[in-house]
């Protein structure tokens, strides 16, 4: 019970941590968290370790748990491992043609599809989460799934500090939609170099407003 209760905790703050909705630098308060999340403080710290791991908590003796800051100079660093490892799974992905996560895939692609035409961009961003998870999952290697989760959530954190200068996100987000037609029709070059040029695309806008 424990284990589930953590992972449930660990899901919830690290996706309030990825969109802002817990600032950086802003203290953990485990007793509310307590009450709110309807946990013990077990499974708390237990996803808290977790987190920390993730380098989107930093915990200090005595003082307590933070957010961590967003360090804008890591981009160059996180894209360069993205850049060779998301061709790769999005590669793996397409010989697999989605694999376990097929069902996922082709129902994010409508829903990709109707976003890029009418979306906010909190379900814009949403949406790019999932899409790359999608993707991470469907290259079946829970190694290269778990490196790259935790490179893209710290690049969407980056992404948060800059949305409000960024003119749009729907073009980022249309991106989507071939890439994801790429992996289901098996098309691996395709898929390999539209993820690269999807990366690319992504530092130059962040970069553009910084």
């Amino acid at each position: 019970m424990n284990e589930s209760l953590s992972e449930s905790a660990y899901q919830i703050l690290r996706d309030r941590l990825i969109m802002m909705d817990i600032a950086p630098g802003e203290p953990i308060n485990e007793a509310a968290l307590v009450q709110e999340l309807n946990i013990g403080r077990t499974p708390l710290r237990e996803a808290l370790k977790r987190l920390e791991v993730d380098h989107l908590v930093h915990s200090y003796p005595r003082r307590g748990t933070f957010a961590s800051r967003v360090d804008i100079t890591e981009l160059a660093a996180i894209t360069e491992v993205r850049l060779a490892l998301e061709p790769l799974a999005a590669d793996r992905a397409a010989a697999l043609h989605g694999g376990t996560a097929r069902t996922g895939i082709e129902s994010t692609l409508a829903a990709v599809t109707q976003l890029s035409k009418n979306g906010d961009r909190r379900t814009l961003m949403e949406n790019d989460l999932e899409v790359h998870r999608l993707i991470y999952r469907a290259a079946n290697n829970h190694h290269l799934e778990e490196t790259l989760i935790r490179l893209d959530n710290l690049a969407t954190r980056i992404w948060c500090m800059t949305l409000e200068r960024l003119p749009s996100v729907t073009e980022h987000i249309a991106e989507h939609v071939s890439l994801l037609e790429a992996i289901l029709d098996g098309d691996r070059y395709k898929a390999r170099e539209l993820a690269r040029e999807h990366i690319i695309h992504f530092e130059k806008s962040v970069r553009a407003v910084l």
